[in-house]
């Protein structure tokens, strides 16, 4: 999620301010059993901490939590993650209300949130925990998700092929306490103020009108 010359800024970030740090970063997990009932989905496109915040801005999603899917290991980790060994790409799931928002809303906010040409990667960060992928629970998820990214194709907005991948879900393993909420809590981080936030806010004046 963060390239060399951020990583950098990101030490000399934390040292100064003790890398902004709350208490619910420093919890064990969050209690998500008031989540029950909800339907869930499944992303990946770039920078967990990007894709986090687009998606808890949009009307009807009651939580997004950071993690990783995709891959062939069990116990992934983001050092483990990151030395593309895994399989594993950075992802965020998804709790969200289908009688406010459906999943083919969800998909749409996913195309109109980065660059979906953009192959193993998006953004400054680059490598296949970076790349995206659509996951399906089901086949009228899968027929969904295949069925935008072929209209999006068709469309001729794009000159490249759109990268994302249609994979069939099999797992989530949520990331370490302090990278949920990680742009909300740490808003003066570099990668944030320079990356994460004006990627949100491209995608706040792109589809202003599934916001919450």
């Amino acid at each position: 999620m963060k390239t060399p010359g951020f990583l950098i800024l990101f030490v000399a970030a934390s040292l100064v301010s003790g890398a902004k740090t709350t208490a619910r970063d420093q919890s064990e997990a969050k209690d998500r059993s008031d989540l029950s009932g909800l339907s869930v989905a499944t992303f990946a496109s770039g920078c967990f901490w990007c894709v986090e915040a687009v998606y808890e801005s949009v009307r009807g999603v009651h939580e997004a939590a950071s993690g990783y899917a995709g891959g062939h290991t069990t116990d992934p980790t983001y050092e483990k993650v990151n030395t593309r060994r895994t399989g594993h790409a950075e992802s965020v799931q998804v709790y969200y209300d289908p009688e406010v928002v459906t999943f083919a809303q969800l998909v749409e906010v996913y195309f109109c949130s980065q660059d979906p040409t953009q192959v193993n990667g998006q953004g400054p960060d680059m490598g296949s925990p970076y790349r995206s992928i659509i996951f399906y629970r089901t086949d009228e998820e899968k027929e969904i998700a295949a069925n935008a990214k072929a209209t999006l194709a068709a469309s001729g907005k794009y000159d490249k092929p759109i990268a994302a991948e249609i994979m069939p879900f099999t797992a989530f393993h949520e990331a370490e306490a302090y990278h949920q909420d990680y742009e909300f809590n740490n808003p003066n981080n570099p990668y944030v103020r320079n990356v994460s936030i004006p990627r949100l806010n491209r995608f706040k004046k792109s589809c202003p009108l599934i916001l919450k």
